[in-house]
């Protein structure tokens, strides 16, 4: 067997390590600490390595330059959620490590693990151990031990190296409290020896089908559509590709690359990544954008549609979610100095947003996490100087700051809001005679006032904060764990709200979901007003699914 790795053997070795973890997402969904019906990390962890996968599989002979390119831009690109945007950032420090060299030896390995943890640490503002960057932290200190002591087999290497790997996150239940009482190993970190253990099986010759599929999000939401119904196609044919670069392509070949597709159609992305820029424009001579596109490098993952074919189909597929959706298209907006992304859920939540300034509501949160790239294509069409993005869901803040350290001709803030009530506090709070830098501190200090409840259901038995949670059980959550559990959703929110309220609280929302009857939600408000009768108690609908009622109170 083979002690060198080239780029060929390389590129089978990520394959097989995403058809491993693709093959195991739900089970590493199962392991959602929360037993609520939104545990998307090995969905997540999938979407995000299969951006990349598509790209591989697609190479017929790729050096090794070449293959790193694809791996790390296309996870970047593709990361969801927390675990998603950390496996992106293992790959980015892991290839940035080896890109340049020709054949991978023990030594290189050791160097390019420990690259890839000091990359995805530096990711992630506050580490927490016990999770899937102290899995693959112990994978690199195996891998260091074994080159320092001169091992020179690298299926011993990759077998020691695994192993290791599983002792430590068979050890996170000791490290996180929340993982031991739930009986489980990190969900993240398990994804990641799904990816390990899959490449070790192509790296051993093992048959492993290496098709690579298109992945979807199977969710309950509606996506974000882009589509406006009542205008006519201006430009006919959405032409995709991404260009391998082999010249320089600083900022000025940048805004005049721009400029020229700008001049031959609309709905512009040009987004640059070290060695590859990916273009998605609209146009009607798709010929014009490609040729000026080949003197910069050679081009890949080439489509063209023809939008006034499909035109019919995505006005009936669009529905109502195009009446609900804020403009589309930066050209269709006027310019102005701040805009605002929203990420949010539910007709009722996306029309609070748009009631408060949003200029682009991204559809997502628990249960469809918005990828990178996603939002790189919401900042794109808002045309605005600066851009305030409103993640609203804690799993989706590293995506949004991904995307912001990729954007370079907008100043791109982002709040760090985790629920859907921090985020319109946050929007209310904007000042315009105040700069971005003052918004953001006032918006950061002001989302902190905000508590937050939501209530939803169990999908399987466990214990966790001391209770005993049935499958079934509605459960109240707060911002720092589960606040109450019952068989009857208003009981358990009522209880919530108790949970929640202390002497300075002034103002409960209640925001009731698609599930919640008007009659129902008015119920509740009753009794919460009654209990609390020198609270402002407002009631909206929120039309938000999975989630029974969210409830702020500041």
């Amino acid at each position: 067997m083979t002690n060198i790795i080239d780029a060929k053997i390389l590129a089978k070795m990520f394959l097989a390590g995403a058809k491993n973890l693709e093959s195991k997402k739900e089970w590493i969904n199962d392991l959602n600490v929360f037993p609520v019906p939104d545990g998307d990390t090995g969905t997540n962890m999938t979407l995000t390595i299969m951006s990349a996968a598509k790209d591989v599989v697609g190479m017929e002979n790729p050096d090794m330059a070449s293959l790193c390119k694809a791996i790390s831009s296309g996870s970047l690109r593709g990361a969801r959620g927390n675990s998603g945007v950390i496996l992106s950032q293992l790959f980015r420090g892991f290839t940035k490590s080896i890109r340049d060299k020709s054949e991978l030896n023990i030594p290189v390995f050791a160097d390019a693990f420990e690259k890839a943890v000091e990359t995805a640490y530096k990711a992630v503002m506050k580490p927490k151990e016990g999770t899937i960057l102290t899995v693959a932290k112990g994978a690199a200190t195996k891998a260091r031990e074994l080159a320092n002591e001169g091992c020179d087999d690298l299926a011993l290497f990759f077998d020691e190296v695994i192993k290791y790997a599983d002792e430590v996150l068979e050890q996170t239940p000791e490290m996180l409290p929340v993982l031991k009482q739930a009986g489980v190993v990190d969900s993240g970190g398990q994804g990641l020896m799904q990816v390990l253990k899959g490449a070790y099986d192509a790296f051993l010759g093992k048959e492993i089908d290496l098709t690579i599929s298109a992945v979807t999000h199977t969710s309950p939401v509606k996506a974000n559509v882009d589509v406006q119904a009542d205008m006519e196609i201006k430009f006919g044919y959405c032409t995709e590709f991404i260009i391998m670069l082999n010249r320089n392509f600083n900022i000025k070949n940048e805004m005049d690359f721009k400029e020229y597709l700008e001049s031959i159609g609309d709905s512009i992305v040009v987004v640059a990544d070290d060695d590859v820029v990916k273009v998605h424009v609209h146009t009607n001579d798709p010929g014009l954008a490609i040729q000026k596109a080949l003197k910069y490098g050679a081009l890949s993952n080439l489509k063209i549609d023809n939008m006034r074919l499909e035109h019919q189909e995505k006005l009936f597929k669009a529905g109502q979610a195009v009446a609900e959706q804020a403009p589309a298209k930066e050209d269709s907006m006027p310019h102005k100095e701040v805009g605002f992304i929203a990420v949010s859920v539910g007709e009722g939540m996306n029309e609070i947003f748009k009631g408060l300034g949003a200029d682009y509501i991204i559809e997502g949160g628990q249960t469809m996490n918005p990828s990178t790239e996603d939002m790189l294509n919401a900042i794109d069409k808002v045309n605005a100087d600066t851009v305030f993005i409103l993640p609203n869901n804690k799993n989706i803040i590293l995506a949004a700051n991904q995307a912001q350290m990729m954007v370079e001709d907008k100043k791109i803030v982002v709040v760090p809001t985790q629920t859907v009530p921090q985020g319109i506090t946050a929007i209310i709070n904007y000042v315009p005679d105040m700069t971005a830098d003052e918004n953001a501190e006032t918006m950061k200090q002001e989302i902190g006032n905000v508590k937050t409840g939501q209530v939803t259901y169990a999908v399987r038995d466990t214990v966790i904060d001391d209770k005993e949670i049935k499958q079934g059980d509605y459960m109240g959550i707060g911002d720092a764990g589960i606040l109450s559990v019952g068989s009857d959703v208003s009981d358990v929110t009522y209880q919530m709200v108790r949970e929640m309220m202390n002497e300075d609280l002034e103002l409960i929302s209640v925001y009731y979901g698609a599930d919640v009857t008007e009659d129902a939600a008015e119920l509740l408000k009753g009794r919460i007003a009654e209990a609390f009768p020198s609270c402002d108690i407002e009631l909206q609908y929120g039309g938000q699914p999975i989630y029974y009622y969210i409830i702020s109170a500041e």
